[in-house]
């Protein structure tokens, strides 16, 4: 008997297969467009990801006290096998061939998660509207976290998903499975963003209140649950006590020197009123879900998304339609709560003060748009497949139209978070290419003093080793270096504001100046030789 093919049912491999082939076709071309106008390394956190996987082996002390205390370890450590390759990591093919394969794996992802709770006519146009997104696609060739996450907040939610349809159905063995890997998927996604540690626990709670109301299930599972509970619970206690051996603070990631509250504190004018949005919910609501508004969609289509989206949300509870999806809606109260607690502003043209920076926190509601949106157009074309024939017929061709239009729109124009990259990358790049055609001019595996952590694209475009550096990732030596920086390398090279430049303002004995360089909207670097540097032998 053969199935229905408007049956809501999961994905066979079959149906499955021409999604993923179109995913790598997509990820593909976007590297193309990437690569060939030189996109792969705008974003300053992309530069410095790839900094941190680099540090892990080029380093003179490697290992894991390289990944610092903030930013989650798992990114670099998936960069880490392509970062040690020289030329990708100067041209940023070392951040995107895993961003990449997760972005071919969220799109998989979100079609069988739309196979759960639509037929595939509207399953494949959630995928389409997801998968054709030009923010999503330039993210997916640069070394950001988004594509990462996105993949396991999909995954994870679809797993649970189906955990929580086996439970219900004592199906106990696929319980069992689910749980071992929900509980990998949990670690993941606490080791690769801090919202993954609020997305895990919500998942434990879903899954643990599903099984205590079928506890014959839960016996039977218990050896799994357990497992399940204590990989979820691994991640933040590893983290905490890797920051407290390393950093001597459980929470340095938190309140550390390098923590977004640190960054706020530094980057804040003194005197000045915080960013719109601190200590205002009603304010960081509007300013997030119109973030994800224009990451989603061009114009003012954004508002249309999420009215359709908020529409299926009470649709699904109402029906109690794969109530576990619900867990997609999560990036929101979350990034409400940090824009107005945590210290993590965002801005968008289209509010005040109309700049860019943090836009693209407003893709994690992306997957739950793609869900939850054309969950209502299913079921609009249902109910009107009777009354209104013509009109069910041709709106699903009309839907996949405008998602091609919208695409072809946010690429007109540059989408928001391409944009953000374009605009705050200009005076960077400038500085930092400038200073490694500087740096080019040593003599071959000269020392160099220098702080790495603002401006390492500079080491990164020079195509100089890091362990060619003296850095704070050197700890004991950077401390005496500090102390006396003509004893400790051939060159110094100091930018206003830094540790270095602090260090050659009070020990500049033995220390010759070559050269300054200075950019618009960048500090002076200036760069010195060592009269006193004695290197030590081998």
């Amino acid at each position: 008997m053969e199935a229905d093919p408007d049956e809501v049912r999961p994905a066979t491999r079959e149906e499955t297969f021409p999604i993923a082939l179109a995913s790598v076709l997509l990820a593909f071309l976007a590297l193309m467009v990437s690569y060939s106008r030189g996109y792969l390394l705008l974003y300053g956190d992309a530069v410095a990801h790839l900094g941190i996987a680099r540090r892990i082996l080029d380093s003179h002390n490697p290992g894991l006290i390289q990944l610092g205390g903030v930013w989650l370890p798992l990114p670099h450590l998936l960069m880490l096998p392509f970062v040690q390759k020289m030329e990708w990591w100067q041209n940023g093919l070392a951040g995107a061939w895993p961003s990449l394969i997760c972005y071919i794996a969220s799109v998989v992802g979100l079609y069988r998660l739309a196979r759960r709770v639509m037929t595939p006519r509207w399953s494949i146009a959630a995928t389409a509207f997801y998968a054709f997104n030009p923010n999503l696609l330039y993210l997916a060739t640069t070394a950001m976290t988004e594509p990462l996450f996105l993949a396991i907040l999909i995954w994870t939610t679809l797993l649970t998903v189906e955990c929580v349809a086996g439970i219900q159905a004592a199906r106990s063995a696929v319980v069992a499975r689910r749980l071992i890997l929900l509980g990998l998927f949990i670690l993941a996604a606490v080791f690769t963003r801090y919202d993954g540690w609020i997305f895990g626990a919500a998942v434990w709670c879903v899954l643990t209140v599903t099984l205590a109301r079928h506890r014959d299930v839960w016996r039977r599972v218990a050896p799994s649950f357990v497992v399940f509970t204590l990989l979820g619970v691994a991640g933040p206690i590893s983290w905490l006590a890797y920051n407290q051996h390393f950093f001597h603070d459980p929470l340095d990631f938190l309140r550390g020197p390098y923590s977004a509250a640190a960054i706020d504190r530094k980057t804040s004018t003194p005197g000045s009123p915080h960013y719109r949005g601190w200590h205002d919910p009603a304010w960081a609501i509007s300013l997030y879900t119109r973030t994800a508004q224009i990451d989603s969609a061009a114009w003012e289509i954004g508002f249309v998304v999420m009215a359709a989206a908020l529409a299926g949300l009470v649709l699904a509870i109402l029906r109690k339609l794969a109530l576990p999806a619900l867990l997609l809606w999560l990036p929101l109260p979350f990034y409400v709560y940090s824009i107005a607690y945590g210290s993590v502003p965002i801005f968008i043209p289209p509010l005040w003060p109309h700049s860019y920076y943090n836009s693209r926190y407003g893709m994690e509601m992306l997957p739950a748009f793609a869900i939850f949106a054309f969950l209502i157009l299913d079921w609009a074309q249902l109910r009107w497949s009777k009354s209104r024939a013509f009109v069910a017929r041709l709106l699903q061709p009309i839907v996949l139209l405008l998602i091609a239009v919208n695409a072809v729109v946010m690429m007109h124009g540059l989408p928001v978070v391409l944009k953000e990259a374009v605009v705050n990358s200009t005076t960077r790049v400038a500085f930092e290419g400038a200073l490694a055609r500087e740096l080019k001019t040593f003599p071959m595996g000269a020392s160099i003093l220098m702080y790495n952590s603002d401006h390492v694209g500079v080491l990164q475009s020079a195509g100089l080793p890091l362990r060619q550096t003296v850095n704070e990732g050197d700890y004991d030596s950077w401390k005496a270096a500090l102390a006396a920086p003509a004893e400790h390398a051939d060159y110094v090279v100091a930018i206003a504001g830094d540790q270095v430049s602090t260090a050659v303002a009070e020990h500049p004995e033995g220390l010759t100046e070559l050269s300054i360089l200075c950019t618009t909207g960048q500090p002076c670097a200036r760069i010195y030789r060592s009269s006193r540097f004695v290197p030590s032998q081998p």
